[in-house]
């Protein structure tokens, strides 16, 4: 059995794990993200990997990153909450510090592999996989295989434009209006209130007391998702379309997205497009990011002799 230390770096934590090949945990526990500078970050990866080895051999260093994640030259572009990630070789420089082969792969398209690997999409070639947060992100998988794009952006969702786009009204983007983030400042405006007082869960205790204005903001959000899953699947036509984050796992969310999404249904010979929950959630990200090393390994093995005396 090989085992690997597995990271979740997000912007206010980093979640990390000893997993095995299987993509079963042994330990995990997060601890939250140095902000201070890129050397501690780096140091303070190494210390996770440091004390994993001091029970089990590792065979590899898995990671799941925000940004743009080039994973063939550990470089992260695009912009994120951990401005000191963009620009230096991000692989490079872990693999120096703990002496393992290093894979990196987009936080989303990680959420998109675990559901491919071992989760909701396991029996399925193609898929897209929509993660709703602050934002909304995503990965597109297609034979099994997630989908870059030339520049890295394919499954960015978010930044598909829904409203303003004639130039009469300021540009909303399907992250402005169809994500947590979206709501937030929809509700915030419409209720004369500071975004930061409110969060997704109050919004909707807002609306189950019988708040009709959240609950016609609710409706409009949950029109404007169905409209983005609409489009995406007459663009690719996967078999399945995959939601995650939070916000998914609310009662009756997903039913309502399938009912919205049926009364748009403008032909009774067209295709059905219905959403499913993706099946992990915290831990999405890790189990993805395991699979994506396993992959990356077995087809470009990056162990050198340096490393292998090292192990």
């Amino acid at each position: 059995m090989n085992y690997y230390a597995v990271l979740d770096v997000g912007g206010s934590a980093i979640k990390y794990a000893l997993m095995d090949e299987t993509g079963g945990f042994i330990e995990k526990s997060s601890l939250p993200t140095p902000k201070a500078s890129l050397a501690l970050f780096i140091d303070t990866i190494g210390g996770i990997v440091d004390k994993f080895k001091e029970t089990y051999p590792l065979t590899g260093l898995a990671v799941s990153m925000p940004g743009a994640v080039n994973v063939e030259s550990g470089i992260i572009e695009g912009i994120t909450a951990l401005p000191y990630i963009h620009g230096p070789n991000m692989k490079e420089l872990l693999q120096s510090r703990t002496g393992l082969p290093v894979e990196l792969e987009n936080d989303a398209n990680c959420a998109g592999l675990a559901e491919g690997w071992i989760g909701a999409a396991k029996d399925v070639n193609d898929f897209l996989c929509l993660v709703i947060g602050t934002g909304v992100g995503g990965a597109v998988v297609l034979n099994k295989e997630i989908r870059h794009g030339k520049n890295g952006f394919a499954g960015e969702f978010g930044y598909m434009i829904m409203e303003g786009y004639l130039g009469s009204n300021p540009v909303e983007t399907y992250s402005s209006l169809a994500a947590v983030g979206g709501l937030i400042k929809q509700v915030a405006k419409r209720k004369n209130l500071e975004p930061e007082a409110l969060t997704g869960k109050i919004i909707f205790e807002m609306a189950e007391k019988g708040d009709v204005d959240v609950q016609d903001e609710i409706e409009k959000f949950m029109r404007r998702l169905a409209v983005g899953i609409y489009n995406l699947k007459f663009i690719l036509d996967p078999e399945k379309i995959l939601i995650g984050g939070a916000i998914s796992h609310r009662e009756g969310f997903i039913e309502k997205i399938n009912e919205t999404l049926q009364q748009m249904k403008y032909e009774s010979e067209g295709l059905t497009v219905k959403v499913e929950r993706c099946q992990f959630g915290n831990d999405s990200n890790l189990i993805g990011a395991l699979h994506h090393f396993l992959q990356r390994q077995k087809d470009f093995p990056l162990i050198s002799e340096d490393v292998e005396q090292i192990l």
